[in-house]
């Protein structure tokens, strides 16, 4: 019994293009989602929802949680720039209880950012700081001094939006304090000026 070995040469070299593309016709959830994602790039947000919207319900009937959450988080998105800010704060929140589940520290402080933006924009100022607050919790805790600084950044704003100006001085103070410790010295200036600005007005 003769065994032919066929020659490497006819085997070709894995296209990986073409293998993500074999991929995508399989999951056409996944190929919403990415559609949704350029759409969204081109500032297309209508047609980017409604590829987010048929990614989710593919991802639902699939019951994947992770394609669930990553459709939910790009549909706030597209709320976001829609300004329809309480379809935005639904489905961030869902993301957000999906990443908790799954223990996905990275992705629930990402998805809080966005929900405090949103708390920000419909004018719910406390609801704002309480979960930015949180997230300087958690900086302390990890020892992330530039989430903390970012983080404390976003604080001070909210606070200028609710006109307590000494509030927002003493956050960007803390802000200079932490730049000066890590000797940023031009952005440890930078921040006690914005300071020294809000206790004159």
């Amino acid at each position: 019994m003769s065994h032919t070995i066929q020659p490497l040469s006819s085997l070709g070299a894995v296209d990986p293009e073409k293998a993500r593309e074999e991929a995508l016709k399989k999951d056409p959830a996944k190929r919403d989602y990415l559609e949704g994602r350029e759409l969204f790039k081109k500032g297309e947000h209508t047609q980017a929802g409604m590829a987010f919207h048929n990614a989710l319900k593919g991802f639902e009937e699939k019951k994947d949680q992770q394609g669930i959450a990553n459709a939910s988080d790009r549909l706030g998105d597209v709320c976001l720039e829609l300004q329809q800010y309480d379809d935005a704060l639904k489905n961030y929140q869902r993301a957000f209880t999906i990443c908790e589940q799954e223990q996905d520290s990275f992705s629930t402080l990402a998805l809080n950012k966005k929900i405090a933006a949103v708390y920000k924009k419909q004018g719910e100022l406390d609801k704002a700081l309480e979960i930015l607050f949180d997230m300087v919790e958690h900086y302390q805790l990890t020892r992330n001094p530039k989430g903390m600084v970012d983080i404390l950044v976003v604080i001070a704003e909210v606070y200028v939006s609710k006109d307590e100006k000494n509030k927002a001085a003493d956050t960007y103070r803390t802000v200079s304090a932490i730049h000066k410790n890590f000797k940023h010295k031009r952005m440890a200036e930078e921040f006690a000026a914005h300071a020294d600005k809000l206790d004159k007005e």
